[in-house]
């Protein structure tokens, strides 16, 4: 049985700096940053920011760089030292500098000439420093990993000086004393470079394949050696290469003896070179002998380390991968312990890590990935590769460990995946398909996290290098490629398909049922032209869908390969969404401003599963197609301009638009449940006050009170709030001029706001009368934050998507009123949402249910990754059918505390889904924990899921019968208890 995969600085004591109560790392906390030379450092803990001072500094000493290998890597230890008080975001400086390096961006050579032992010497000392920062800062281990990658291990004493000598030998050996070998040699004493190793192994080439020319120029050219390249070193090599032919067998043991030495120096993450220094008798004496260790490693990582060198190049990559990880396991603890040799496990800790990566792609081809268990062993080897590349690597040691829970009956056995496998298993392909999914969101984050984190310093330095655009645009991405989280990506994205076919699911996941024709439109996020008008009928292919967006004037569907939960708030407004008639706009010259009033048909709106349908898609930016939805499918079809006639878009009435009045203040600022009514409060806290009572025992429905209408427009006009009204009114008139930045600006007003003395008294009262905790019995600090919580509810009354749905329903937001409802909250173990009538389909015989880990706003708010989902007819509330497994990659957790939620009169109103526009805060913010599905009941206890997946449909059953119609329904399980929090008419 394999060890378990070990967590970065996981006893690290520095780690509690950076890491919440929980062990996961959101941040990375930095320094304020030191001037260099009357500078100023621009650093930001988020990631969007730059050390200025730092990138300036690399640009001016640039052209002192330049000169030779040997003041690169001088100048790279000095200005590494320097910027100790930046943390991550100075090492990133480095890391981008030298990676401009390592891709032949910069000059690495010019009109200098430097020894072989000083490039070497230097290499060592920078080497040794990023060894002292690795080993000292845990947190930084990631980028101090990808700096040294671009480094050669160097060295002191002969290691370089033997670059000068071995070639004088080889020249002397074999009667090569002129032409290109003397070029080459005077290159080498001149300044040699990494350059030298592909040299070398284009010589080799050359003569292992009959002195072929071909052979020679084939490998310079693949390593991006071209003719021009080689003619402009200040030593130029303008010859080709000619030996004697009957030396050949000695020409190709001393090239390969000296290809050692140039990659001792140059090439520190080289496999061979790696392994042979870590096993030589020269590095035993370096650290204390114990048993079962020589010089550090264990006995078992030395078997392992002389099995890959024997095997490295086998067409049977199994039993090789294994190795590989298993060398790499055992490397793991002697690379976290202090030692003066850290840098040589760090060197082959990272050649084991690129041959894991270069062996899985070499292998690709020949899988076979219709067999399931071959592929979950190489997906489950690759995933513990990249973990132990991480920091934070938590969300996939947890991945790793369901992954492994679903294909072996334990560790011990890799290959009983094939005894635990059943064909054509429905439900294991699900829940392998939802732990995929999840896998691709994590990879997702990292590349993300990555971009933002090191692109901004990519175009700073960039730019001042003189870089070419494509380089500096494409770095991030180039970097995440080469890395171990690439040929994962490719894994899943090969298997996925075999996993939707076994769980019989398409290539779509319909949201929105619509059959819609329209011109396509890419955009990265929904986000960014929600408030854009589009003067034809509109199908946007969206990377990205938050949950935040109101979906534009014009769209008529919205496609992305992003994850909305089907009952999220962006997937209800999507279904209860308005498209226009665009053929009978028109014709009748309607200006925009009366365009809700021919809106009739729903939006489409779908996850697609299969990236090469989404890129067909988006080759057709401009065309028309239409969308006709079959067998809980999309079919998408090509059509000419012209077939969107106006028979497509006509409606065959026209409703009346949705209206609401304005709600006036009746004289207290707190009412309790009892007091709930239509003109004081909006329907969820009027819905609350129906379920009590009426509801079973056994489903809990919490206290509550409510701030009514009117209330906040009663606070505004106090004396005391008397500057902040009339900042408000300002940037309102400002607002109605289409100037919708003055939305921020009102929001931020609302914050400024002071709460009068009675407005305290009442609610104090009155949430004591309800057996309701008082904030402010805990100290002042604690009132301030519900205060503030109180007051965020009624600024959501001017958020964007909030806005912008008001001016599409042509609904007057004056008239637009918010009431807060206030409850106590319930720390959840699970929250779910329910439709009583199943939204996909349409059937009313079906309860459609999501239910996450935590709090519910995961759900709805449409935070990455699926919910669990499942089916339960009426008639048989005791057999729910899963129809999904989660993916989320976080649960939302809670103190004991308050919540404050938004009860416009603005929503549930008939034909308009105002689901989502306006928040609902928690006095107290939320804890993040990354999930682990591995050892969760409603996973894994088949029982435990039955029973509390039937009490939760029966729940919703009850509720309906209550209403007399369908209804959308919010609730909470803490310890088995149902809590329902919130019931509305299902839209």
């Amino acid at each position: 049985m394999r060890k378990t995969i070990p967590i970065w600085g996981s006893d690290d004591s520095a780690r509690s700096s950076r890491f919440n109560v929980h062990g996961i790392r959101w941040g990375t906390s930095v320094g304020k940053g030191r001037c260099w030379e009357g500078t100023t450092s621009l650093v930001h803990g988020d990631g969007k920011g730059i050390v200025k001072w730092l990138l300036d500094e690399i640009f001016q000493r640039e052209k002192e760089a330049e000169r030779s290998l040997m003041h690169r890597f001088n100048i790279a230890t000095e200005l590494t030292e320097c910027c100790k008080g930046e943390g991550e975001l100075g090492l990133i400086c480095i890391l981008v500098w030298l990676r401009f390096m390592a891709c032949r961006h910069l000059t690495w050579n010019k009109n200098y000439n430097v020894k072989p032992r000083e490039i070497s010497e230097a290499q060592d000392k920078f080497t040794n420093l990023l060894q002292k920062i690795f080993l000292s800062q845990p947190n930084d281990r990631e980028i101090v990993r990808m700096m040294i990658a671009f480094v050669g291990r160097g060295g002191q004493g002969d290691v370089g000086q033997r670059i000068r000598d071995e070639i004088l030998v080889l020249q002397r050996n074999h009667d090569c004393k002129t032409g290109m070998m003397e070029e080459w040699h005077q290159k080498l004493h001149n300044n040699t470079s990494p350059d030298d190793v592909i040299i070398c192994e284009a010589l080799l080439n050359y003569v292992k394949g009959g002195f072929k020319i071909d052979a020679y120029w084939h490998t310079l050219n693949t390593n991006g050696l071209t003719k021009q390249k080689l003619a402009s070193y200040d030593r130029p090599i303008v010859s080709e290469p000619h030996f004697r032919t009957d030396a050949k067998e000695g020409l190709i043991r001393d090239l390969a003896m000296y290809l050692k030495t140039l990659k001792a120096v140059h090439s520190g993450a080289d496999l061979e070179s790696a392994i042979e220094i870590c096993l030589s008798s020269s590095f035993k004496g370096h650290d204390s002998v114990t048993m079962g260790y020589v010089g550090g490693l264990s006995l078992k990582l030395q078997e392992c380390l002389k099995f890959v060198k024997a095997h490295i190049h086998d067409e049977n990559i199994g039993p090789l991968m294994e190795k590989l990880l298993e060398s790499r396991i055992e490397l793991h603890p002697v690379l976290c312990i202090a030692h003066g040799r850290a840098k040589d496990f760090l060197f082959l800790d990272l050649a084991l890590a690129s041959a894991i990566r270069t062996t899985m792609e070499r292998g690709l081809k020949d899988l076979n990935f219709a067999h399931p268990p071959e592929i979950m062993f190489f997906i489950t080897l690759v995933l513990e590769n990249l973990s132990l590349s991480m920091v934070n690597n938590e969300d996939l040691i947890y991945c790793t460990k369901f992954l492994l829970l679903l294909c072996f009956a334990a560790y011990k056995d890799w290959y009983r995946v094939c005894e635990s496998y059943k064909t054509s298993d429905g439900q294991w392909a699900l829940q392998t398909k939802a732990i995929l999914d999840r896998l691709q969101l994590a990879l997702a984050e990292r590349s993300q996290d990555y971009q933002k984190k090191i692109q901004p310093s990519v175009q700073y330095l960039g730019n001042l290098l003189g870089v070419e655009k494509h380089a500096i645009d494409n770095f991030t991405e180039e970097l995440v490629r080469a890395g171990p989280a690439a040929v994962l990506s490719k894994l899943i994205n090969h298997f996925e398909p075999i996993l939707r076919k076994v769980a019989n699911l398409g290539s779509w996941q319909v949201i929105s049922p619509v059959e819609v024709c329209g011109f396509i439109t890419s955009v990265n996020e929904l986000i960014a032209c929600q408030n854009k008008v589009y003067r034809k009928p509109t199908v946007i292919i969206a990377s990205r869908v938050t949950g935040e967006e109101e979906i534009p004037h014009g769209v008529v569907a919205v496609l992305t390969s992003d994850m909305p939960d089907v009952l999220s708030h962006v997937s209800i407004r999507a279904r209860n969404d308005k498209a226009c008639s665009f053929a009978l706009l028109f014709a009748l010259s309607i200006p925009d401003f009366y365009l809700i009033e021919i809106c009739t048909l729903q939006v489409c709106f779908a996850t697609c599963f299969n990236q090469n349908v989404l890129r067909n898609l988006k080759l057709k930016e401009g065309k028309a197609i239409s969308i006709q939805f079959k067998s809980k499918n999309l079919i998408i079809s090509d059509i000419s301009s012209s077939d969107l006639s106006l028979n497509s878009f006509i409606p065959s009435s026209i409703p009346r638009g949705v209206t609401f009045k304005r709600k006036t203040f009746r004289g207290k600022y707190v009412v309790s449940v009892e007091d709930f009514t239509a003109e004081m409060v909006g329907a969820k806290s009027c819905n609350i006050k129906f379920l009590r009572g009426r509801v079973p025992s056994w489903i809990k429905i919490p206290m509550s009170v409510a701030i009514p209408f009117g209330a906040f427009e009663t606070v505004i006009s106090e004396s005391v709030n008397k500057d902040i009204a009339n900042k408000i009114s300002h940037f309102y008139k400002l607002l109605q001029s289409g100037d919708l930045s003055q939305l921020q600006a009102i929001k931020e007003a609302v914050l400024q706001m002071s709460a009068p003395s009675s407005l305290t008294f009442e609610l104090k009262s009155k949430m004591r009368s309800s057996g309701m905790p008082w904030p402010g019995d805990e100290g002042e600090e604690r009132w301030n934050l519900a205060w503030r919580a109180i007051k965020k509810v009624w600024a959501s009354k001017w958020n964007e998507r909030a806005y912008l749905s008001c001016r599409k329903a042509n609904l007057y937001h004056d008239n637009l009123c918010m009431a807060v409802l206030i409850q106590e909250i319930t720390c959840a173990d699970y929250a779910f949402v329910i439709h009583t009538k199943n939204p996909l389909s349409g059937d009313t015989s079906e309860i459609y249910t999501e239910i996450v880990k935590g709090l519910g706003e995961t759900l709805v708010g449409a935070y990455p990754g699926r919910a669990m989902s499942f089916i339960t007819k009426k008639n048989n509330l005791k057999s729910p059918m899963v129809t999904g497994y989660p993916s989320k990659l976080i649960g939302l957790y809670s103190r004991p505390s308050i919540i404050f939620r938004s009860d416009s009169n603005g929503e549930d109103l008939e034909k308009y889904a105002g689901a989502g526009l306006y928040d609902s805060v928690i006095m107290d913010e939320e804890d993040k924990i990354v999930l682990d599905y591995s050892r969760d009941r409603m996973i894994v206890d088949k029982a435990f899921q039955i029973s509390l997946f039937s009490r939760i449909a029966e729940a919703g059953k009850i509720i309906e019968s209550l209403y007399g119609s369908p209804q959308d329904i919010e609730g909470v399980v803490k310890d088995g208890v149902l809590y329902v929090v919130q019931a509305r008419p299902q839209i």
